[in-house]
């Protein structure tokens, strides 16, 4: 399913990712969705630090590499989202953990 990258409960702007993975590879074919307060079509996305869509759809499936952000009018812009196209990653699950928690690591190439 989708996994926030900050925790659950935040009630800021979030990039959501499937899959849940992160670091996020481009070969992965990444959805990436916003989540915040707002209508979805005020939705506004940055990449590279740059406005790159105004008025955007709430989610995509990446097509290129970069640092993404979105931005909600009610919750505000959302932490970046780096998209690498590295040919080897050892995946950790995209979301808040806690000491103790047992990990499934992915190594992937």
């Amino acid at each position: 399913g989708w996994c926030p990258l900050s925790p659950a409960g935040a009630q800021d702007t979030q990039l959501l990712l499937e899959p849940p993975w992160t670091p996020v590879v481009l070969w992965d074919r990444v959805t990436l969705t916003c989540q915040g307060s707002g209508t979805p079509g005020d939705t506004m996305w940055y990449k590279d630090g740059q406005r790159w869509w105004h008025k955007g759809p709430n989610s995509f499936v990446v097509s290129y590499t970069g640092s993404y952000k979105c931005h909600r009018p009610d919750t505000g812009l959302s932490p970046p989202v780096r998209i690498s196209y590295d040919q080897l990653v050892l995946q950790v699950p995209a979301r808040a953990l806690l000491e103790g928690d047992t990990v499934t690591l992915r190594c992937r190439g």
